[in-house]
């Protein structure tokens, strides 16, 4: 019996399959603290959402159940988030990580953790063009769209507002010069002008002097690719105050709640974009949320929740939680053939994977993987009108 004990913790350890008894632990590393750790609680409670829904069906892998276990990855600091990592792949044991969340440090993650070890990593909200140049082996994985994508989305909505010309400022990291580069060549090429583009330092007291030397640029709106709890936030604040800039475009960094609680109607008119969707599945989704406490439209809530799905019905496809099965099939339940299936319909899904059917999961946000295991994805083009956030359109 104790060869037996023995050789069953030999191949746990060698395949990466979690063989706790009733239990498979997933990874949720996300910036519990840092530049937006007011976005994070909703988005680890929309992928455990999605966890809960698997467990309570009873039929996950025979009867398992989803462990979230969570670890900060702290938004920018690489060497703090691949820490927290290693430690859920080599002391926790997880079958997956949901996450991370910003571009620098998911980054980090994937090319000293976890692609070394076999492990796959869906992130609900790292958006760098860069991660598309990962050496992966097939296992990172987005469910929020590049910033390729969003940089000719903000540039498509100035100038159908007639806005031909901005100053820029961005976070001085792999998201905020990723975008800004985007943004910079898509606004060029529909005939647009940026005047002045300017990085900023998160955490710093006064931005004064930034928003001074763009302001001199000329331009009357500013663009900010920043963090909702940090810098971005100092820009926009010193603008206000100095009355530099009253009217500004947020890409999705900057959208949240706690941005509208700081400033209120300072913002009206000023314009944001952010990952979504008006579909079936979104609107079902919304509503989970709402039940369950979290905020409805939030940023990267869909994003997170249909991370997760995807983790556990790749395992049910591959009726194993081993690492490399789970990479096995992430794009077959993405991806057609199959039947759809929406939020709230796990269950269904995992009946059909158990008796070998096929199914196409789209989830809140309509996943699609393409080759590289990333989505196309679709924003909300949003507008401040009376302190608040309404949608204009989606493209």
């Amino acid at each position: 019996m104790k060869k037996l004990l023995l050789a069953a913790t030999i191949l746990a350890s060698l395949t990466g399959q979690v063989l706790a008894a009733d239990s498979i632990k997933v990874g949720v590393i996300l910036g519990y603290t840092g530049p937006i750790e007011s976005l994070t609680p909703d988005m680890a409670a929309s992928a455990e959402l999605a966890m809960k829904e698997i467990s309570d069906s009873g039929i996950f892998l025979g009867g398992m159940e989803m462990e979230s276990i969570r670890a900060d990855s702290t938004c920018v600091d690489s060497a703090a988030a691949t820490a927290n990592a290693e430690k859920l792949i080599t002391a926790d044991g997880v079958a997956a990580i949901m996450g991370a969340d910003c571009s620098g440090v998911t980054g980090a993650i994937a090319n000293n953790v976890a692609v070394p070890n076999g492990v796959v990593m869906v992130s609900p909200s790292a958006t760098s063009p860069g991660l598309s140049q990962l050496e992966d082996k097939g296992y990172f994985f987005r469910t929020a769209p590049s910033d390729a994508r969003q940089g000719e989305v903000i540039a498509d909505i100035l100038m159908s507002r007639g806005i031909k010309d901005i100053a820029v400022t961005y976070t001085n990291n792999d998201y905020g010069k990723g975008l800004s580069d985007s943004f910079g060549s898509a606004f060029a090429a529909a005939g647009g002008s940026v005047s002045m583009v300017a990085a900023h330092e998160d955490g710093k007291a006064d931005y004064s002097a930034e928003v001074g030397a763009l302001a001199a640029s000329g331009s009357k709106h500013l663009a900010v690719f920043g963090y909702i709890d940090q810098g971005g936030k100092g820009m926009i604040q010193a603008s206000l105050d100095t009355g530099a800039f009253e009217v500004f475009m947020m890409a999705d960094g900057m959208f949240g709640e706690s941005l509208l609680e700081a400033f209120g109607t300072d913002l009206n008119g000023s314009i944001a974009t952010v990952p979504g969707a008006e579909t079936a599945g979104a609107s079902t989704f919304s509503a989970m949320a709402e039940k369950a406490g979290i905020t409805v439209g939030g940023p990267f809530t869909g994003e997170s929740y249909d991370a997760a799905a995807l983790i556990a019905l790749s395992m049910q496809a591959a009726k194993s939680s081993d690492r490399a099965a789970v990479q096995s099939k992430m794009m077959d339940v993405a991806n057609a053939p199959g039947e759809l299936i929406n939020p709230g319909e796990l269950e269904k899904g995992l009946r059909i994977l158990a008796a070998g059917g096929e199914i196409d999961y789209v989830g809140a946000t309509g996943v699609e993987f393409n080759d590289l295991g990333e989505v196309l994805g679709s924003y909300k083009e949003m507008e401040v009108k009376a302190g608040k956030y309404e949608t204009v359109m989606v493209r």
